[in-house]
């Protein structure tokens, strides 16, 4: 079973001038099928640490073995057909392609990985049909609000059939209902497919939700509760 193990990792910012300490010796496992909230004050490092584990920025030192992949030892062609392939991501503006459709921005990663166009077209209908917004198929993102797109981003993150998410404060734009609505997705698709799910939150909604609460301050882990 695929786990993300995380071993003395730091990350400092602006090392030649005045070092910024964003992540400061973390050790955490994190196993396949969690539904794990990582809180934190702003400037605590949930962001940076949540980047460094999808491959999106590098440690300054340490380790992240991700299902006995050690991402770090992978140059930058073979992290991004990783990424690809095991990882998907929910950002919190979205980061949706304008000028496509949400079946077409849903379809995209699938085209990335070379699935066939009737094939990928078909899933990305289905995943938008399970996000609750099969009706805005042929929508560009300027067409939807703000809860609409925040599905579509996670149909998009579905698509690829990710051992893991990552999302980071997927629920920041969002209403009650819509912010409702979408974790009783992501904790339905948790359970369905046993898809590891990873928020870096403020959101007490969020935290509510999540079975497990790791708490970063000042880099650290100053708290970590597995709930019943």
């Amino acid at each position: 079973m695929g786990s993300i193990k995380i071993s003395n990792l730091h990350k400092v910012y602006n090392e030649s001038k005045v070092p910024v300490k964003a992540v400061n010796g973390i050790d955490l496992e994190i196993k396949q099928g969690e539904f794990t909230a990582i809180v934190g004050p702003s400037g605590s490092g949930k962001t940076t640490l949540l980047n460094m584990v999808g491959g999106l920025d590098s440690p300054t030192m340490g380790d992240i073995e991700i299902d006995n992949v050690h991402i770090g030892s992978l140059n930058s062609k073979e992290l991004i057909t990783y990424r690809l392939n095991n990882i998907g991501f929910v950002f919190q503006s979205y980061n949706l392609i304008p000028v496509l459709t949400a079946l077409e921005n849903v379809a995209f990663i699938m085209e990335l990985q070379g699935i066939p166009k009737d094939e990928r077209n078909k899933t990305a209908k289905e995943l938008l049909e399970k996000v609750g917004i099969a009706d805005k198929i042929n929508d560009r993102p300027g067409e939807l609000s703000g809860g609409q797109q925040q599905r579509v981003a996670v149909a998009r993150a579905l698509a690829s059939k990710p051992k893991f998410i990552l999302a980071d404060e997927p629920t920041a734009n969002l209403d009650s209902k819509s912010t409702s609505d979408l974790l009783d997705l992501m904790q339905q698709m948790n359970d369905e497919y046993d898809t590891t799910f990873i928020f870096s939150t403020h959101d007490q909604r969020v935290m509510e939700k999540a079975r497990r609460i790791i708490t970063i301050d000042d880099g650290l882990v100053s708290s970590d509760i597995l709930k019943n």
